[in-house]
């Protein structure tokens, strides 16, 4: 589950950062990239925090 969260987050985090550097480029809109944006950051911060700063449990 952990591992699911974490690349949930990074896709999130990608969404945020890659499409900047589409448009500046002119691949992209500027209207699909707010949409990206947008759901990039939802999906950062609706995941990150239930895996960050937390220690894994050891496994008895």
């Amino acid at each position: 589950m952990l591992s699911i969260l974490k690349l949930i987050s990074f896709i999130g985090l990608l969404m945020t950062v890659v499409p900047s550097f589409l448009v500046f480029s002119g691949l992209m809109e500027l209207n699909f990239h707010k949409t990206l944006m947008l759901i990039g950051t939802l999906l950062w911060f609706f995941t990150a925090p239930f895996w960050m700063n937390r220690q894994e449990q050891p496994q008895n």
